[in-house]
């Protein structure tokens, strides 16, 4: 099980309202405990004689506990600039094909409902579409990277 199935299953889990999830596989074990305030998440290994792969799993945030500011270290700078954030969890793209040019790039002039980049989530392409008018000041992810739900990819000066 790699890390993109387990951010999908704890994803899945969230959204369904249960209270706990064990998973037990041959290699591993899962549990995935939700509450009113956050999910947490623990991953062991199980004993196996060949040497198992080490993921590191993180609580994750629900989105009432997200602060509504950017994590640019440079924030007081960043704060008249308006964030586009990941709707989802998935690995992000900037282009549309590998040999086609990027959707946008800094200094590059966006409108409301243009593309600026697409997400990969359980092999279906999501096109993620600008809520805000203005011009790139930066990208704050890099091309196929993994992305977490509400997590900043672009500021623009809406200006």
């Amino acid at each position: 099980m790699d890390i993109k199935e387990i951010q999908s299953l704890i994803k899945f889990v969230a959204k369904s309202g249960a209270n706990e999830v064990k998973l037990e596989m041959e290699d591993i074990k899962i549990t995935i405990k939700t509450g009113s305030e956050r999910t947490e998440v623990s991953y062991q290994p199980a004993p196996v004689m060949a040497a198992p792969q080490v993921i590191q799993a993180t609580p994750v945030e629900t989105p009432s506990e997200t602060p509504n500011n950017t994590s640019a270290p440079d924030s007081d700078n960043d704060s008249k600039y308006v964030t586009i954030k990941s709707p989802i969890i998935g690995t992000l793209y900037r282009k549309p094909s590998p040999d086609k040019p990027l959707f946008v790039e800094v200094g590059s002039t966006i409108n409301v409902g243009d593309t600026v980049c697409i997400i990969e989530a359980m092999k279906l392409f999501n096109e993620i579409e600008s809520e805000v008018s203005g011009t790139i000041v930066k990208v704050l992810i890099d091309d196929s990277s993994p992305v977490e739900f509400d997590q900043p990819l672009f500021l623009v000066d809406p200006s």
